[in-house]
């Protein structure tokens, strides 16, 4: 038996701001609409994961979601012109990524990454 993948569910009626946060910011897909729940992904598959933490590094708090971006710079700037508060950095953390901390529409701390 072996997990194949781990799936984010977060309750919301709010599914446009969805659509910009997932879409638009962090330029997901969306690869299933179903009415009741919509999936975004993209095209990089990658090994299940799940992460336990006691902190989100250097006394940060722990972050909801951590997703990993091959332009964080990008990223970043669309979250300032979608008028986003930056929770934390961006910032080079001493074992290797560079990331930042917004909040999704929904209240989600979500840890952007970029490996240096």
């Amino acid at each position: 038996m072996a997990v194949k993948r781990i799936i984010t569910n977060i309750q919301s009626e709010r599914v446009t701001d969805a659509k910009q946060f997932y879409g638009d910011i962090l330029g997901m897909d969306v690869v299933m609409d179903h009415g009741w729940i919509i999936t975004f992904a993209s095209d990089n598959q990658m090994v299940p994961q799940i992460s336990i933490a006691t902190e989100g590094g250097s006394g940060t708090q722990v972050p909801d979601i951590s997703m990993e971006v091959d332009n964080l710079d990008e990223v970043l700037d669309r979250a300032a012109d979608a008028g986003l508060a930056i929770e934390y950095g961006p910032v080079i953390e001493p074992w290797g990524v560079r990331r930042f901390y917004v909040r999704d529409p929904f209240g989600r701390l979500v840890n952007i990454l970029s490996h240096e």
